[in-house]
């Protein structure tokens, strides 16, 4: 997009509502899809010159209704078809701001529809971040390590499935609701974790993101404030993001947890989060989610790092590790069971990772690696584990970081 940041904002927050709009009122999930986006690119383009409308919203459903139209004109080869649109929504009604369009219901509709059954997980995470988060085709195929053709083509397919499956924008029935909703706490984790951590490119972080996937899950906890992983989920996010301050120097370049200047932490997001998972944690079933807020609440509460409770941290990665194990989880236990046990412990829990194809290749555990070699005085092997880090992201703030790490040990040419 060539707008503006505030416009850039604005059109991400508008997607999910008028996608909403468009779906609920015509159905054709996927011929909808394809006309929100090229209402979005017209707006990028023409609202830097001609100025933000009074109703934006009203401005890209006109748009998209429109584009719609054309669409399945095209698609049914006729004009039946697009009389029936057209004459769905009146022309006064396409102008008007529509009270309903900002229907917090509707994002959790639309979130679950993107989460179909008839869908592969994988496609409903594509689908999810495109149609929802916003995120480009481009940004999806880096976050799943495939090529972008690759990942055009499953969204395609994703919403060619949901339009074949003849899925109406309705809330499932309850047996259904409570799978597709992980799914969609899935997907609003990886928003989030995209935005926080930028998988490639000049800036480690992407704020728009990581706001869009906060405002998502906030909306789905003010519909669902009584389930524990949503509002796990949530604290996790918050307490994630009051580090943002502190986590780049002046000149952009990465700074680790272990050295931030935690009194630049964001307070109100901090407390926010230790008080949601605190009251979360006495009520509700522990799930995954909750079990990462309480880490992250864990590390918020230290004034500093040498204050960190690490049998604590350790203690519930353990616990985490028998809730949802995976590569990722393994990686962090093992840094904190070298903070307790030495790193020849936290070596050892990294053993295993070496057969696991999820990690080949993947710079994460050749930097904690490095960094436990490193702690262990093994400081040739270390340097040469960075340096294979620094290789393998794409990210040019953990390039220079690790390079950085690695020019502090010997043999560096």
């Amino acid at each position: 997009m060539s707008t503006g940041t505030g416009t850039e904002d604005l059109l991400r927050r508008l997607a999910p509502r008028v996608l909403a709009a468009l779906v609920r009122r015509h159905g054709h999930f996927e011929s909808a899809e394809d006309a929100v986006q090229e209402a979005l690119l017209a707006a990028a383009t023409r609202w830097p010159e001609d100025g933000v409308p009074d109703r934006p919203d009203a401005w890209l459903i006109r748009v998209a209704s429109r584009r719609l139209a054309d669409l399945l004109r095209s698609e049914e080869a006729g004009r039946r078809r697009e009389e029936r649109v057209a004459a769905t929504t009146p022309r006064d009604e396409l102008l008007a701001p529509a009270a309903d369009e900002d229907r917090g219901d509707d994002t959790l509709t639309l979130l679950l529809l993107c989460c179909h059954p008839s869908l592969t997980p994988p496609s409903r995470i594509a689908l999810t971040l495109r149609a929802v988060g916003g995120l480009t085709t481009a940004e999806i195929a880096r976050a799943f390590l495939v090529p972008e053709a690759t990942m055009a083509q499953r969204i395609s397919r994703a919403k060619r499935r949901v339009r074949a499956s003849g899925a109406r924008f309705n809330l499932p029935p309850e047996p259904e609701r409570a799978e597709r909703l992980r799914s969609v706490l899935h997907v609003l984790y990886l928003i989030f974790n995209e935005g926080y951590t930028a998988t490639s490119g000049a800036d480690l972080r992407r704020g728009d993101l990581t706001r869009e996937a906060i405002r998502l899950t906030r909306t789905v906890h003010d519909l669902l404030p009584a389930d524990g992983e949503v509002a796990g989920l949530l604290a996790l996010m918050l307490l994630t993001e009051a580090r943002g301050p502190a986590r780049t120097g002046p000149d952009g370049s990465l700074v680790p947890l272990a050295e931030q200047d935690r009194s630049r932490w964001s307070r109100r997001p901090l407390e926010e989060g230790v008080a949601l998972i605190t009251r979360t944690l006495a009520r509700a079933r522990l799930g995954p989610y909750q079990v990462q807020a309480a880490i992250a609440a864990v590390h918020a509460e230290a004034a500093h790092a040498g204050g960190t409770d690490w049998r604590q941290v350790v203690a519930l990665y353990r616990l985490l590790d028998d809730l949802e194990p995976g590569p990722v989880v393994t990686l962090n236990h093992a840094v904190a069971v070298a903070m307790v046990d030495g790193p020849h412990a936290g070596l050892a829990l990294l053993e295993p990772l070496d057969a696991d194809d999820r990690m080949a290749g993947h710079h994460r555990l050749h930097a904690v690696r490095a960094h436990l070699l490193e702690m262990a005085g093994e400081r040739e092997a270390a340097r040469d584990g960075y340096l294979t880090a620094a290789r393998l992201t794409t990210s040019l703030p953990e390039q220079r970081y690790l390079r950085e790490r690695a020019a502090r040990l010997p043999g560096t040419p």
